[in-house]
């Protein structure tokens, strides 16, 4: 229930920027920092939402990439947990999260570590260089493990952030 209570709201959330935006949702790319069963929990949420408006899976899954303690879940692991692989996309080696936002230039970033301040201000203000409105959603709580603060978001973007978080 707590899984799909989260990816149902964080989906709306989704849905919800891509309105601000002026976007669909198959416009966007998912970058997750947790790979934990939240974060599958919604990354497949989106998926269903995405074949729904007549997207292919393999496409869909593809929109939604996640990095977990150890690196970007990609292809070439060969540590993943079975609830990880459907995710694992072909793609270099990337061992941080910073890395991986300047890689894949996503247009949202969905925090779900449980790690607080991972969300640091060189990864905002990338996304915020890479696109007009980021989408910053810092969902682990309570509020001292979120991975940004909202005042973090709006500074370090310059006010173009579009943010939500899990407290």
């Amino acid at each position: 229930d707590d899984i799909k209570g989260t990816a149902a709201v964080t989906l709306e959330g989704l849905y919800s920027a891509c309105r601000v935006k002026g976007t669909r949702l198959r416009d966007e790319s998912f970058l997750f920092h947790g790979a934990g069963e939240a974060a599958i929990g919604i990354g497949d949420l989106i998926v269903s939402a995405l074949e729904a408006e007549g997207m292919p899976k393999a496409e869909a899954m593809r929109k939604c990439w996640f990095v977990d303690s150890k690196a970007l879940v990609e292809s070439s692991r060969g540590d993943l947990q079975a609830h990880k692989k459907p995710y694992a996309h072909k793609h270099r080696p990337v061992g941080t999260l910073a890395e991986a936002v300047r890689a894949l230039k996503p247009t949202a970033l969905i925090g779900v570590s449980g790690q607080a301040q991972q969300f640091t201000q060189e990864i905002v203000a990338d996304m915020s260089r890479m696109n007009p409105r980021p989408v910053v959603f810092a969902l682990s709580n309570p509020t001292s493990q979120a991975e940004c603060t909202a005042e973090q978001a709006y500074t370090w973007s310059d006010g173009k952030a579009l943010f939500a978080s899990g407290s």
